[in-house]
């Protein structure tokens, strides 16, 4: 199993370059920033300065989306950070939520999506290509043929699918063993059913993880499961909640939930937590001692995930990583796991 930590836009540059350095030393692989423009600073700025404080370590958004900017932009940014890196870039890719809906915009459709992905991954190999917005095909002399890894956002059973049929690995915003050995396997069926390879698909479970009392963690991550009941509501709007298509362990917990403030999202502060109890926390989390860290991180690994992805806004980061790097990391053979390739 990998493991990998992501940014919020908050965390000030020299304290950054720190704990990317951390993270790095203590045996993380990968580090991610979330990629909300208007609600954080503008991450890539943020992914390119890191990278220079590192050698080794992965880079790219968790999550990007079609509709924030041009194509032929965004694959020339992609693009033009694998190149800096020494190919050290990957991007984390979904409709769009936060990044577009605060301005009071819609997600984009999954066939934009999917037409993103190959537009995108084109571009950077070197390949001509023309979309949409663009008139006249496209072309960059610079591209080298690198092949961008693309992990893809998803719950729903179109997402995942789609996940499946055109990405090179899959994020689950979730860290709950059952849930995500179901969804995986639905995004897996979905690529071997169009004929590919899937036996480098990646499978990241992304969630916040804290290695204090069982009981402060819960405290300090209760934000976590309101962030993934906005993204189950839309789920249960498009499907109803007593659909077989999701697992209803996923959506029963947000049957009391009242909304969600776009302008607090994925923070401590969000004034619709009440409808979340320590149980889902704990669920949908990594808590409490090392040991406990170790234990559900197995069962993790045992249902698929190839990829623990801590969210690191929760406070006490510096320490984390430490107990990560020194008593976590350790009990798994990082080197086997599954990172995402090109899957034909």
């Amino acid at each position: 199993m990998d493991f990998g930590i992501c940014f919020k836009g908050f965390v000030e540059p020299e304290r950054a370059k720190a704990l990317v350095r951390q993270a790095e030393n203590a045996g993380f692989k990968y580090c991610w920033f979330y990629d909300s423009h208007i609600l954080w600073r503008e991450s890539f700025v943020a992914m390119a300065m890191c990278m220079e404080h590192t050698k080794n370590m992965r880079f790219g958004p968790c999550v990007t989306n079609p509709n924030t900017r041009d194509w032929s932009h965004a694959a020339s940014l992609f693009g033009s950070l694998a190149k800096q890196s020494g190919g050290r870039f990957d991007i984390g890719l979904g409709r769009g939520d936060s990044a577009v809906r605060v301005m009071g915009k819609k997600p984009a459709p999954l066939k934009r999506l999917e037409e993103f992905t190959h537009t995108v991954k084109a571009l950077i190999r070197g390949e001509e290509a023309q979309y949409g917005e663009c008139p006249e095909p496209v072309k960059f002399p610079w591209a080298d043929g690198y092949e961008l890894p693309v992990w893809v956002a998803a719950y729903g059973p179109k997402a995942l699918s789609s996940a499946g049929r055109v990405g090179d690995g899959l994020i689950l915003q979730i860290a709950e063993p059952g849930i995500c050995k179901w969804l995986g396997d639905q995004a897996v069926a979905a690529g071997e059913e169009a004929g590919r390879d899937m036996s480098n698909f990646g499978i990241m479970a992304a969630a916040p993880a804290h290695t204090g009392t069982l009981e402060e963690g819960i405290e300090k991550t209760k934000w976590f499961p309101a962030m993934v009941g906005n993204h189950v509501a839309d789920i249960v709007e498009k499907y109803g909640s007593n659909t077989d298509q999701v697992p209803a362990s996923l959506t029963s917990y947000i049957e009391n939930r009242r909304g969600y403030d776009y302008s607090k999202h994925g923070q401590s502060d969000n004034p619709f937590l009440d409808f979340i109890t320590d149980d889902i926390v704990e669920s949908f989390a990594v808590l409490g001692p090392p040991e406990n860290h170790i234990e559900k991180l197995s069962k993790l690994k045992d249902a698929g995930i190839t990829q623990f992805n801590i969210y690191l806004d929760s406070g006490d980061e510096e320490k984390i990583i430490a107990d990560y790097g020194e008593k976590i990391i350790p009990a798994f053979n990082a080197d086997s796991a599954k990172t995402p390739e090109a899957v034909s």
